[in-house]
């Protein structure tokens, strides 16, 4: 049965925390799934941070590829021109900017990215 767990925001996360909060953006670089969801299914249930950041990155990784296929289907109208280049462009450029924000103990939410998992 879940349980409905506060998380305290204001809690500072801990080194090892932060450190593997931000290895799971920073392994999408290398591997897109299998690396950050390693890092997540092992350690979300230690720490409510690394737990934030796993879910915000697989919601990013999935509302991302949505905007990527709505991006190939409109090539054909030439929108999916302009649309693939930008979304190419932003999912590295947040991806950076969360392994950043994980590294500084910040809890993130990437712009564009819909909530799938909660």
């Amino acid at each position: 049965m879940p349980t409905n767990e506060i998380i305290d925001y204001h809690e500072e996360p801990s080194s090892d925390d932060r450190t593997f909060a931000m290895l799971i953006y920073v392994s999408s670089f290398f591997t897109t799934i299998i690396g950050p969801l390693i890092i997540w299914l092992l350690k979300k249930d230690q720490s409510p941070f690394i737990d934030k950041h796993g879910k915000e990155y697989f919601n990013f990784v999935i509302s991302y590829a949505i905007y990527s296929l709505i991006g190939f289907i409109t090539i054909f109208l030439f929108i999916g021109f302009i649309i693939l280049p930008v979304v190419g462009l932003l999912g590295f450029i947040f991806t950076i900017v969360g392994a950043i924000k994980a590294y500084n103990g910040e809890w993130y939410r990437i712009p564009l990215t819909i909530a799938f998992i909660k």
